[in-house]
C-alpha cells in the first residue's frame, strides 16, 4: 500500500476488508429486489390516495446528495427519490463520475451548495456515499453557514485508506492515467501528497457547532472497515446491507430520512433556544 497510498491513511487499529469479505457484496441484488418491492408498493398505494393528498409535507431544508468513489450521481437516484417521497427537496451533486482530484470535487459540491442555499434561503444537508460523506464532512468543517447536517453511508472517515485492495487497484490506474496525461483523473498527489494530507486533515477536524451529523455504517460492508466509518462525533447507526446497497436499500432510505428529520428538529430545537435567551 505504501507505493501508492500515504501511510498515514491507514492509522493503526484500521483494517482493509479481506478478499471474502467482497463476496457479501453480492447481497445487492437482494436489496434491489427488496427496492423493486419497495417501489411497486408505494406506486399501488400512490394510485389508491385522492390526488389532494399525495404531496408529502415538504421539508423545511434542502438535501445535496453526493457519490462515493468512482460512482456518479446516477448511483444515488434511487436514494434521493425515497427521500422525495418523505417530502425533502433534492439535488444531484453534478458528478458524473468521482474519479478526480477530491479537493476539485469538494469545491465543486461547495459552489453548488452556495447556488442552492443562495436559491432555497436555508442551509443544506448532505447525503454523502462512501467517498462523498468525506467530502461532505470537509465541507462541513470549512462552510458551516452553508451546512446543517451530513449523513454518512460507509464513509471511511477515520481511515480512508480501510478499504479493499480491488480499490486501490481502481486508484493505481487512474494514477497512471493521470502520469501519461489524462486530464481529470486523480493524480499521485491525491492519494500520497499534499492534496491527500489536507484532505485526510480537514476530515478530522471537529465538526462545528450546529452541524450535525450521523454516520450509517454496516458490518456486512464488503469494501471498507466498518470501524473507520464510525466518527465520535456524530451518532453512529447500524444497518444490515452492503456497501453498494446502502444507497439503494429501502431500509437504509428509511434511516437516511430519518437522520436527515432528527437534524432538522435539532436546528430548529437550538434556534428556538436561541431566540429564548437573545
Amino acid at each position: 500500500m505504501s507505493s501508492v497510498l500515504a501511510p498515514y491513511l491507514l492509522p493503526d487499529g484500521f483494517g482493509r476488508p479481506a478478499l471474502a469479505a467482497l463476496l457479501r457484496e453480492g447481497s445487492v441484488v437482494t436489496e434491489a429486489g427488496r427496492l423493486a418491492v419497495h417501489k411497486g408498493v408505494s406506486r399501488r398505494a400512490r394510485r389508491r390516495t385522492p390526488y389532494a393528498g399525495r404531496g408529502a409535507v415538504r421539508a423545511a431544508e434542502p438535501v445535496l446528495l453526493v457519490p462515493g468513489f468512482m460512482a456518479g450521481d446516477w448511483t444515488l437516484r434511487q436514494m434521493a427519490a425515497g427521500l422525495r417521497e418523505r417530502g425533502f427537496r433534492t439535488y444531484r451533486a453534478h458528478i458524473s463520475a468521482n474519479v478526480g482530484c477530491t479537493l476539485n470535487a469538494a469545491a465543486l459540491v461547495e459552489a453548488h451548495l452556495e447556488r442552492i442555499a443562495e436559491r432555497r434561503g436555508s442551509r443544506v444537508q448532505i447525503v454523502g456515499h462512501s467517498l462523498g460523506g468525506m467530502i461532505a464532512r470537509g465541507i462541513a468543517v470549512r462552510r458551516p453557514d452553508l451546512v446543517s447536517g451530513i449523513v454518512t453511508m460507509g464513509s471511511p472517515m477515520l481511515a480512508p485508506g480501510a478499504h479493499h485492495r480491488l480499490l486501490t487497484g481502481g486508484v493505481t490506474v487512474l494514477n497512471r492515467l493521470s502520469q501519461v496525461g489524462l486530464p481529470g483523473v486523480m493524480s499521485q498527489e491525491c492519494v500520497s501528497g499534499p492534496c491527500a494530507e489536507i484532505s485526510f486533515h480537514e476530515v478530522r477536524q471537529p465538526v462545528p457547532e450546529g452541524v450535525a451529523m450521523t454516520n450509517v455504517y454496516s458490518r456486512r460492508d464488503g469494501i471498507v472497515d466498518w470501524k473507520a466509518c464510525v466518527d465520535p462525533e456524530g451518532v453512529a447507526v447500524e444497518v444490515r446491507a452492503s456497501h453498494i446497497g446502502l444507497a439503494l436499500d429501502p431500509r437504509v432510505m428509511r434511516v437516511v430520512g430519518d437522520a436527515l428529520v432528527r437534524h432538522t428538529s435539532g436546528v430548529a430545537a437550538l434556534a428556538a433556544v436561541d431566540a429564548t435567551t437573545a
